[in-house]
């Protein structure tokens, strides 16, 4: 392990930042892969939308995508200031990035996304659906209602939405990569809508490429363990934050740059023979 490789293990600082969390308010910074990820070409020519792009494993793709060669459109909500970090590491790689904010609750946002992916770099081959939505809860008597829609419609709506309006412009080796998570296998209670959609991804994935498996188009997902990303600071007690991940076999929190050769496979030839299915990246953690 080299310097430019950041792999810290709890405990970390106890901290807690409002919804949905700034990267650069953490302690420490995750690392996106800025300074270690190598690329080899395996992108070249390909555009690829991703939402969540601001920030955690949605950034960390982004800049691996670049580096392997793909122009990208960066979907986030609100935090332009990451969002514009991820555009300049795009650009550094030598690739054309446009960076759109906007809600995906919106059926119109997520066609306009599509939209403008298409117009503005020509094409879509690649649609990454990792934008997500978490809160915790102790009881299900405090689950408003508005916000388990919430949860729904950002993390499973907006996938749906977006492959709807991204399918018909995808040629026979597109690839859309949904991203769910162990809690589809392992759903915590304390996740209780979070764990929900996330199962609810992994089916739609497995659906979803029987669908189009004719167009040549694969469909995949990656399953993330704990994750180093703002959403765990603005939606976790600082005590829980301080032990994050320390209960997996490696004994630590997974880094964002440690998810993009994942989506790197998904995306490209060396996936070629893989779809409807559901990559663990976990720690360890066991997804049977």
């Amino acid at each position: 392990m080299t310097d430019k490789v950041r792999r810290p293990a709890p405990p970390y600082p106890e901290q807690h930042q409002p919804p949905p969390g700034q990267t650069g308010r953490m302690q420490p910074i995750p690392d996106h892969g800025e300074q270690s990820y190598r690329g080899n070409g395996r992108l070249a020519g390909k555009v690829a939308l991703i939402t969540g792009a601001d920030s955690g494993i949605g950034k960390a793709v982004a800049i691996a995508f670049a580096r392997e060669g793909a122009d990208v459109l960066i979907s986030y909500l609100s935090e332009w200031e990451d969002a514009a970090d991820t555009a300049k590491w795009v650009e550094k790689a030598g690739q054309k990035a446009v960076v759109v904010p906007g809600d995906i609750k919106s059926e119109d946002h997520c066609k306009d996304l599509v939209r403008r992916t298409v117009d503005e770099l020509g094409r879509i081959d690649i649609l990454v659906n990792n934008a997500a939505f978490q809160r915790t809860y102790a009881d299900i008597a405090d689950i408003p209602m508005e916000e388990w829609d919430e949860t729904f419609r950002t993390n499973v709506y907006a996938p749906f939405f977006l492959a709807k309006a991204a399918i018909p412009h995808m040629k026979a080796g597109g690839a859309i990569i949904n991203t769910t998570s162990i809690q589809s296998r392992q759903p915590s209670y304390h996740l209780l809508a979070y764990a929900s959609t996330k199962g609810a991804i992994s089916n739609f994935t497995a659906g979803l490429a029987e669908m189009v498996a004719d167009r040549g188009i694969r469909v995949n997902a990656v399953a993330p363990g704990p994750i180093w990303t703002p959403l765990i600071p603005s939606t976790m007690s600082s005590e829980k934050v301080a032990k994050f991940g320390q209960q997996t076999l490696i004994g630590r929190a997974g880094q964002p740059a440690e998810l993009a050769g994942a989506y790197v496979l998904l995306a490209s030839d060396l996936g070629s023979y893989m779809t409807g299915a559901v990559v663990p990246v976990t720690g360890g953690e066991i997804m049977i």
